[in-house]
């Protein structure tokens, strides 16, 4: 099982542990190092600067041959931390950066003066040609099958449109969770994937046994679109309380959000709101459940440690 990637980053399987926000940390990281592929965190999943580089810095110490670590930046002016987070992981050192929601102008070009490669996220092939004609290292190719903030493009028509069209490694996100996943996309023209969803029922995911283990009950057919979040569609396990409230923006939501002056403004408000409602339902037992995850845990059947889930991914 190789492609490109392996050769990016040092790796002995196309494999990135995809970045999940509230999910993803050292433990799970250090594991698919160890089981010879990527693994990445979102920078927001730490408070402060100090963790982020207490991060870095445990993760470096961990790395083993065949493994590699990243992290994921939101490049957008949503988030005010973005900045600073950058000059962190510039100047303490990782293998990879992916960017998500916003130019990755200037990502790449601190990031390859600190010797660091710049995976960027896109959705179609407008935006894949745009960050190839900023530098880019490779395209995230995120599909309408992924977990999150999902695209609205098949796998197979996203990696063959950008494949034909776009010079840089194209590592397609979303609809994998088992290697005969893996291998369809490859056969697609895929230089690697990136695989998030199957690792939230893992032991070392230090989310509550309820997020875990709805990712074992329900299936593809359980997981829905919803606005109610960051104000962007995110995809969902459709939970009684999610009937509940819904999955689209309320009208007041959808009026201010035509307002250009103070559509901006309502995203921020509507991004903090979320994100708090979502970390409350993956840290705590409670009744909102708000939890992310996308069609590929139909293939999570219990709750497994990460080598385990490679194992599947790759044996």
């Amino acid at each position: 099982m190789t492609a490109k990637l392996n050769d990016i980053l040092g790796i002995k399987y196309p494999i990135i542990q995809a970045p999940m926000f509230l999910v993803s940390n050292t433990a799970m990281v250090i594991e698919a190092m160890k089981s010879g592929i990527a693994g990445c965190i979102p920078a927001l999943n730490y408070r402060t600067l100090d963790e982020l580089k207490a991060a870095i810095q445990e993760l470096k110490a961990a790395k083993v041959e065949g493994g590699a670590f990243g992290f994921n930046l939101i490049v957008n002016k949503s988030n005010i931390k973005y900045k600073d987070q950058l000059q962190v992981l510039c100047e303490a050192g990782c293998d990879f950066i992916i960017t998500s929601l916003g130019s990755p102008e200037e990502t790449i070009k601190k990031a390859h003066a600190a010797g660091i490669k710049v995976f960027c996220d896109v959705v179609d092939l407008k935006f894949a040609q745009k960050v190839e004609g900023l530098g880019a290292d490779a395209a995230i190719a995120v599909n309408n099958q992924a977990g999150g903030h999902r695209g609205n493009i098949s796998p197979e028509a996203l990696i063959k449109e950008l494949k034909s069209n776009i010079s840089i490694p194209v590592i397609s996100a979303g609809g994998v969770g088992c290697k005969a996943d893996v291998e369809k996309m490859l056969g697609y023209g895929a230089d690697g994937v990136s695989v998030g969803s199957p690792f939230i029922a893992s032991e070392e995911a230090q989310v509550t046994d309820e997020y875990k283990q709805a990712c074992v009950e329900y299936g593809a057919d359980d997981i829905v679109m919803t606005e109610r979040i960051s104000g962007t569609p995110c995809t969902v396990i459709n939970t009684p309380y999610v009937q509940k409230i819904g999955t689209k923006q309320t009208w007041l939501e959808s009026i201010l959000n035509k307002n250009k002056k103070l559509k901006k403004w309502v995203k921020m408000i509507r991004f903090s709101i979320g994100m708090n409602a979502t970390k409350n339902a993956a840290t705590k037992a409670t009744y909102k459940t708000v939890w992310v995850a996308g069609p590929s845990i139909e293939y999570t059947n219990e709750i497994l440690p990460v080598k385990d889930i490679v194992k599947k991914l790759t044996d």
